[in-house]
């Protein structure tokens, strides 16, 4: 049990970051009423409340910022693309839907039933401080109040039931679950012949008039993209820090202010054997368990090395009796009071009087110490500089990301004012309207580069204005050159003409041979087996092109055997002859994980219904512009 006890606080802890610090990425901490206090630039509308295209940007940039933290590497994080941006559209317009629905309906919370779930729900119990009460340290280290986490974890109440009717009954019956995996686990023997392009391409020989005839005709493929050679600027963090000198004295008090960024948290490991009483047992029941433990406590004395035998044999703690009540290494905060108090009291080797908590009553002996060690300045000195270097940058971002915002505006003929200003490098590239793959920093932005190909920036060379890139990063940029969009001419580009007319030709004589050989065999002109010959299901597609499989699956079970063709362009042309249908494949773990994933996939495509019901419902209604996912900076130069 009092293992159960430390697992569950740290689920706790786990569930309360999940649940409230992700939330509200979209619609943030201002309740329903707030909404309608948007910008006249509005991007949606929900139940009469207006959606500002600065909440979506924030909401945005917030995602991206979740996104990033979340990431194990940055090759890991999406690009910022229209779709993403549309897509946090969505979302936001379905959170707001969510919420109007909440409140219409009625659906948050009072004040006495968040009282009792707080008090009664074991899931908060990792909140809760030794009173009782919320733990205002952990809420204060995430940057809330007990009022914001109440507000936040209300209207996350409120939201979930909204939905929580139609989640929790999705279709019980077996009918159209059997169905489902029936066409999902069903296999059939098929076999193959490939007619490859690649086989022709030698007996392909396109004139000179053939060439000129498919450039004329595909001119748009062979044309040059629209470009711009261009130099740019970012401020960020790093390039403030590199413009401020620290002192000694700043240096050492940055490091006593941070002392315990440099320290090693004590950690205790700890064997205990318990006696259960729970706290709200009769006074003889505790008194009966209190004696049971002073006479276990006795023979503990009396022979310490026995410990971990008397723990086996009489703790009640089943998470920790079969390995002689030994719980671990464990730091502070992770124990009842009670019980840690006394751990961190003891000296290895030491064996404590009777510790009563809530639990019953503990023996505790203390079997090693780790941790407690502060790192000396001088070993932590170039990781103080750096932390200091980039609080100080921090304090100063506001000032600096003004003055590179007035300065790339203000003197927009060149970015070298805001170069020797700010002490900022220059940098050059060449890009497109979209990013190049691979692409990092301001190169991958899409406001940037829609800043970059705006009207002023290409006609009159002006500098973009300032543009948010990432977290505490500005870019601006000059367009150095640009190219329009423009045809090759063929003499610039016949090789390559001539090759995709070869691929074309080369694809087209393989399908012409492939279905005269699926032509002769629905005649009965070939009875052999065709090359390849596999087994295939939904679940084991053995690789196989997914038209390829579909056409498989489609054919009809009562006309087997039955041979098609099915052309997939560049890739061949195949005849295959679907021969039988096999008993369907058992899955590893039976098939109740997949019944289960089926009603789960079923109440989320219900789920989705009902929102799109409350979407009309509710009057949600996405503009015009916002669905053509301009970004911030094209909307400001119209």
């Amino acid at each position: 049990m009092f293992e159960f006890i430390r697992t569950h606080t740290r689920l706790a802890l786990g569930f309360m970051l999940l649940l409230i610090i992700p939330s509200f990425v979209f619609f943030g901490v201002q309740g329903y009423s707030q909404f309608n206090d948007a910008s006249n630039d509005t991007v949606a509308k929900v139940d009469g409340q207006a959606i500002s295209r600065a909440e979506w940007d924030s909401s945005h940039q917030r995602y991206l910022e979740q996104l990033r933290r979340q990431a194990p590497d940055l090759q890991s994080v999406p690009p910022d693309t229209p779709e993403l941006r549309r897509a946090t559209l969505d979302a936001l317009v379905r959170e707001r839907v969510l919420m109007a629905a909440a409140n219409k309906m009625h659906l948050f919370p009072t004040n006495e039933r968040m009282a009792r779930l707080f008090d009664s729900d074991p899931q908060y119990a990792g909140l809760r401080g030794p009173d009782g009460r919320i733990s205002r340290e952990l809420l204060v280290a995430q940057g809330l109040t007990p009022a914001l986490f109440d507000q936040r974890l209300r209207q996350e109440l409120g939201l979930k039931q909204v939905l929580a009717g139609i989640l929790q009954t999705a279709p019980a019956s077996a009918t159209p679950a059997t169905a489902a995996l029936d066409a999902f686990l069903e296999r059939r023997a098929v076999q193959l012949q490939r007619f490859d392009p690649a086989a022709y391409r030698e007996r392909i020989k396109p004139t000179d008039a053939e060439i000129e005839a498919y450039y004329k005709a595909n001119e748009a493929q062979f044309s040059a993209p629209e470009q711009a050679g261009i130099e740019y600027v970012m401020l960020d963090l790093a390039a403030i820090g590199k413009g401020i000198t620290l002192s000694e004295e700043e240096l050492r008090k940055a490091y006593t202010d941070g002392i315990a960024r440099y320290s090693v948290p004590e950690e205790r490991r700890a064997s205990h054997i318990l006696v259960k009483a729970e706290a709200d047992a009769s006074a003889a029941e505790r008194s009966k368990a209190r004696a049971k433990a002073e006479a276990l406590l006795a023979e503990v004395r009396k022979t310490p090395a026995a410990f971990a035998d008397l723990a086996r044999k009489n703790s009640d703690d089943s998470g920790s009796a079969a390995q002689g009540g030994d719980l671990d290494f464990f730091g502070r905060g992770q124990m009842v009071k009670p019980f840690e108090d006394s751990a961190f009291a003891l000296k290895p080797g030491e064996i404590s009087n009777i510790v009563e908590s809530d639990f019953g009553f503990h023996i505790i002996t203390l079997t090693a110490v780790r941790g407690g060690q502060t790192r000396p300045f001088e070993a932590v000195r170039a990781e103080v500089e750096a932390e200091a270097r980039k609080a100080a940058a921090q304090r100063r971002w506001a000032e600096a990301a003004e003055t590179f915002t007035n300065t790339v505006y203000e003197q927009s003929d060149s970015l070298q004012p805001v170069i020797d200003k700010l002490k900022l490098a220059k940098l050059t590239a060449t890009v497109q309207r979209t990013a190049a793959p691979g692409a990092t920093g301001p190169l991958a932005s899409a406001k940037l580069l829609a800043a970059v190909f705006a009207g002023d920036a290409v006609k009159d060379k002006r500098n973009t204005d300032a543009v948010e890139v990432g977290p505490n990063q500005l870019a601006a940029a000059r367009v150095l050159q640009h190219t329009a969009a423009r045809s090759l001419p063929l003499a610039e580009v016949q090789d390559k003409v001539r090759a995709r007319l070869v691929d074309v030709q080369a694809a087209a004589l393989a399908r012409t041979e492939g279905q005269a050989r699926v032509t002769a065999l629905q005649a009965g002109g070939g009875t052999e087996a065709l090359p390849l010959v596999i087994t295939v299901s939904r679940s084991q597609a053995q690789g196989m092109p997914r038209p390829l499989l579909d056409a498989a699956l489609r054919a009809d079970a009562g006309k087997l055997p039955m041979v098609t063709g099915v052309d997939l362009g560049a890739d061949g042309f195949f005849v295959m002859r679907v021969m039988q249908v096999l008993p369907r494949e058992q899955p590893p773990g039976g098939e109740m994980p997949m019944r289960e994933q089926y009603a789960q996939a079923w109440a989320s495509a219900e789920a989705d219904a009902y929102v799109a019901a409350l979407k009309k419902r509710y009057k949600a209604n996405v503009m015009a512009a916002a669905a053509e996912v301009r970004s911030p900076a094209t909307t400001a130069e119209r």
